[in-house]
């Protein structure tokens, strides 16, 4: 099943009295949202650089609330997406030297002469070396020596998670969708977001446990979340951290 977490909403100015932060399930994706009670007699979606935010007058029920997120939730995702590309990072230039995150350290990236091959030195801080015959193969260099790691770290974990809940290992492929970080199919598996490596280990944990539940529950239900609980605990403060860490993904050309 498609999933996706959303970024955060935020932070020019701490919400008011008046304002509750919320999330709500929109079929595949994870939306957070700022419900903001007030005297009106409708209520009203807008989505700016800050999110999804939803006034409603005071008396309305959150039933009738999330109906109405939900009836229009083709058009929230649509003007969610709009935001994220508008306020995406540049994209990072490889030179020599340069930094990157990795499952909770900072790898550094060097750079060399050779045949298109990378070079990995685990041994203390992480160092990734990457042969290249020109400087215009850096990018894919990286992005395959990092989709190499991620495969294999991902696969572990997976194993783990799978033997937990008494499953077969589900087949594995790795996607690079822009905002989706995982989904999950009964008939070809898991699909992951390679560029999770740039997360700590606890982050891809999260995002495994979520799509491994998912071929016990194939939705969002109350059973669902019990399901990943089961797996992770802490699910609910690692969603958040995800939803902030996605704004920095780091990406390049």
């Amino acid at each position: 099943m498609p999933w996706q977490a959303e970024l955060p909403l935020g932070g020019e100015k701490p919400l008011t009295a008046d304002e509750t932060p919320r999330t709500i399930a929109l079929g595949d994706r994870i939306v957070p949202y700022v419900l903001r009670r007030a005297k009106r007699r409708t209520i009203g979606l807008s989505i700016d650089h800050r999110g999804l935010r939803v006034g409603a007058p005071r008396r309305a029920s959150f039933t009738e609330v999330e109906a109405l997120i939900l009836h229009h939730g083709d058009w929230v995702a649509q003007k969610l997406d709009e935001w994220r590309s508008r306020r995406r990072p540049e994209p990072l230039r490889i030179v020599d030297g340069l930094h990157l995150p990795m499952l909770g350290q900072s790898l550094e990236i060097r750079l060399a002469l050779g045949s298109n091959r990378a070079l990995w030195n685990l041994q203390s801080a992480p160092v990734l070396t990457l042969l290249l015959r020109t400087p215009a193969d850096a990018g894919k260099s990286l992005e395959k020596a990092l989709r190499e790691k991620a495969r294999q770290w991902f696969g572990e974990r997976l194993s783990h998670f799978a033997q937990q809940l008494g499953l077969p290992v589900p087949p594995l492929t790795l996607s690079a969708a822009r905002t989706r970080w995982g989904s999950c199919s009964r008939q070809t598996g898991i699909r992951l977001n390679w560029r999770l490596i740039h997360f700590p280990p606890h982050i891809v944990d999260y995002v495994v446990a979520h799509e491994l539940a998912h071929l016990r529950e194939m939705n969002h239900s109350r059973r669902f979340w019990i399901t990943v609980g089961q797996l992770y605990p802490d699910y609910k403060a690692a969603r958040d951290e995800l939803n902030g860490l996605a704004a920095h993904c780091p990406h390049w050309l």
